[in-house]
């Protein structure tokens, strides 16, 4: 039985079953008990009137058969009646042989005193029912028909509580087994490769988080695939741009239409520079998503690491005419970094600024905010619109056609590989930007315990 709808409708019934058995087998035994005891009280007390009435008509047991004849209401249909007088002699049995035989008592029998005047005048003893003889009625006695009606009346309910509790299993495995469905179809379409797959979500139960996560998971892949072809092609184009200028030259060299000169050699260097820095770019953004970026952390002071990036780009500034300054407070405590590699990230952070800053301000910030220090870079340039900033950490993203050039020898991979590096630390980094105000990248990293050592300026 492989269908899950089938085996919650098997389950459900069981369970209706189980319950529906146990309640009646309980009602059933109630039921007996309490009309035996009932029918045992109204019995005996009749049984003990007639017998000490007729007594105290006849003054002796003479004839105490008649009253107690087969088709008597004072029978008993389930038991067996001796009464012996005084002396224990057996005035009356169903079984005529023991009349006037002394009888002993056994340890089951129900004892009914019987006196009449006060006086004692016998005993009647109650015993497990015997074989009555052939001649006796078939018909069965009120009481044993009510015992068999009930009992079939609970088999009757039995049934059907099965029948019910079936088709409620039906009827509830279906919305339930419904969702789960769904989820087997889309994941077999997402396990064939058609990303994007969506569920409808029924309910704000299990099943209705799981739908959701399913949809969330099914649109990360369909952004995580459609990214990955867009990098790829991104690849290909940032590849193919230097092999070109590369093969155009060495093409020249070789069929002697090019004279070797420094200029040439200049420009063939570039982009064999940029080549290596793209694969640089590349491999540190494979070993940060596989979690192998080696990180050798040490304390260091957030306003030395500030300074030497700066002193890395003051030059570039002044040649644009940007005032690079930082803002750093002298006594903040030191964070525990990788001091290449968050200096390469705050260095990727600070040529963005100015490669998108005309004789502007590029400030390098740094200040506490309780147990971490916030790292940042602002500036005053073009600012990135609102509908880019969600993408701007993307690889190879570029907010608009004035990215779009590498006269910095950027390979585009720049902002996400400063994200990287920070992450690889347990940090966050964020950005807010208006267009045509500027753009401020912040970085927020856990406070060393240990004070902070001397930082090269690399």
């Amino acid at each position: 039985m492989r269908s899950l709808a089938a085996k919650l409708t098997l389950a459900l019934l069981f369970v209706g079953l189980t319950g529906t058995l146990l309640v009646a087998l309980f009602a059933d035994r109630l039921v007996q008990r309490e009309f035996n005891r009932f029918v045992g009280d109204r019995d005996f007390q009749a049984v003990t009137t007639a017998l000490t009435d007729f007594y105290a008509e006849q003054d002796s047991w003479d004839g105490v058969g008649r009253i107690m004849r087969d088709d008597s209401p004072l029978m008993f249909n389930s038991t067996r009646l001796i009464v012996v007088d005084l002396a224990g002699a057996v005035v009356f049995d169903i079984d005529t042989s023991n009349i006037g035989a002394h009888y002993l008592p056994g340890s089951d029998d129900v004892v009914l005193p019987l006196a009449s005047d006060g006086q004692t005048i016998g005993t009647a003893y109650v015993l497990p029912p015997i074989a009555r003889p052939e001649s006796r009625s078939a018909r069965l006695p009120p009481e044993a028909l009510f015992r068999r009606n009930a009992r079939i009346a609970t088999i009757f309910s039995a049934l059907i509580a099965a029948v019910i509790s079936l088709t409620l299993g039906v009827a509830l495995a279906r919305p339930l087994v419904r969702p789960v469905r769904e989820l087997t179809v889309a994941t077999q379409a997402v396990a064939d490769g058609e990303f994007g797959q969506q569920v409808q979500v029924r309910s704000h139960d299990e099943f209705g988080e799981l739908a959701t996560s399913f949809n969330r998971m099914s649109a990360d892949l369909a952004r995580a695939r459609q990214a990955r072809q867009q990098m790829t092609a991104d690849i290909a184009h940032d590849l193919r741009t230097p092999l070109t200028i590369l093969r155009g030259y060495t093409e020249g060299l070789k069929g002697g239409e090019l004279e070797g000169n420094d200029a040439l050699y200049r420009i063939m260097y570039d982009e064999v520079l940029h080549l290596q820095h793209l694969v640089d770019d590349l491999r540190t953004l494979s070993l940060a998503d596989t979690r192998a970026l080696t990180l050798n952390r040490r304390p260091v002071d957030p306003r030395a690491l500030l300074e030497r990036t700066g002193l890395a780009y003051i030059h570039q500034a002044q040649q644009q005419g940007v005032d690079l300054r930082i803002d750093a407070a002298d006594d903040l405590p030191s964070i525990l970094v990788d001091t290449e590699r968050m200096a390469q990230a705050l260095a990727n952070l600070t040529n963005n600024a100015l490669h998108h800053t005309a004789r502007g301000q590029v400030v390098l910030g740094a200040q506490r905010a309780g147990s971490q220090v916030v790292l940042s870079v602002g500036d005053t340039g073009e600012g990135i619109d609102k509908e880019d900033l969600p993408h701007i950490f993307d690889r190879f993203y570029r907010a608009d056609s004035s990215r779009q050039g590498r006269g910095d020898g950027s390979t585009g991979l720049g902002l996400a590989i400063a994200k990287a590096i920070v992450e690889a630390h347990g940090g966050t980094i964020a950005v807010a930007s208006v267009r045509g105000q500027g753009t401020h990248f912040s970085v927020v990293l856990p406070v060393s315990a240990e004070p902070a050592g001397q930082l090269d300026s690399g």
